[in-house]
């Protein structure tokens, strides 16, 4: 008789994970994710409890997925290129994963993991893309203020590309979105003096 596979938390998250990628959070489920596994439902409810506290830590995971590389991939760049990686990055997860940008950026998450994530505060309260704001200003002469407004447009602009880009209906294509996001992103930066005067092809 051969030896059983010891299921491990990992292995649980990426089944999840994939079945989340592949049909969307309504898949996801103790049954489900056993099956992808082959094993019962036993090591899934031993690990996670219930699917409250596996959606929690999918969430995580789902996020790390997203953008675990992004801090790698902005790194050692001046402050627009950064910038503009970052926006990149975002509308690749929207292209090439609309279910798990879904997961992470767009349902409530009270309903996903029943946590109010940002303490009871407003998401406007926060700072936008808080790295390439802190490259931005550290690389420009800028008053903090105007810098944060202008992030904080460009990255509301490409959050409403990036969910048109979740739906066939009116998808657009990723290339064009990118495009669309570097455009607006060069306007908005020049009206608070910030000019990318190279008009780089950087995508």
């Amino acid at each position: 008789m051969g030896r059983k596979t010891k299921i491990t938390k990992e292995m649980i998250l990426e089944a999840a994970y994939e079945l989340l990628d592949e049909s969307g959070i309504g898949a996801v489920g103790i049954k489900s994710i056993a099956s992808k596994l082959g094993c019962s439902t036993q090591p899934v409810s031993w690990q996670f409890g219930s699917m409250t506290e596996l959606r929690k830590e999918l969430y995580e995971y789902a996020a790390m997925k997203l953008y675990g590389t992004l801090g790698e991939e902005m790194r050692d760049k001046e402050a627009l290129e950064a910038f503009f990686v970052s926006g990149k990055h975002y509308l690749s997860g929207a292209c090439d994963h609309p279910n798990v940008f879904r997961f992470v950026n767009v349902d409530d998450p009270l309903e996903t993991i029943g946590e109010q994530l940002y303490e009871g505060r407003s998401i406007f309260d926060l700072q936008f893309d808080k790295e390439a704001f802190e490259k931005l200003t550290a690389q420009y002469d800028v008053s903090p203020e105007a810098a944060g407004e202008a992030v904080r447009d460009v990255v509301i602009y490409t959050h409403g590309l990036a969910v048109m880009m979740m739906f066939d209906s009116y998808r657009l294509p990723k290339d064009e979105a990118v495009k669309m996001m570097y455009n607006m992103g060069v306007r908005l930066l020049a009206d608070i003096g910030i000019h990318d005067d190279t008009r780089r092809n950087m995508f």
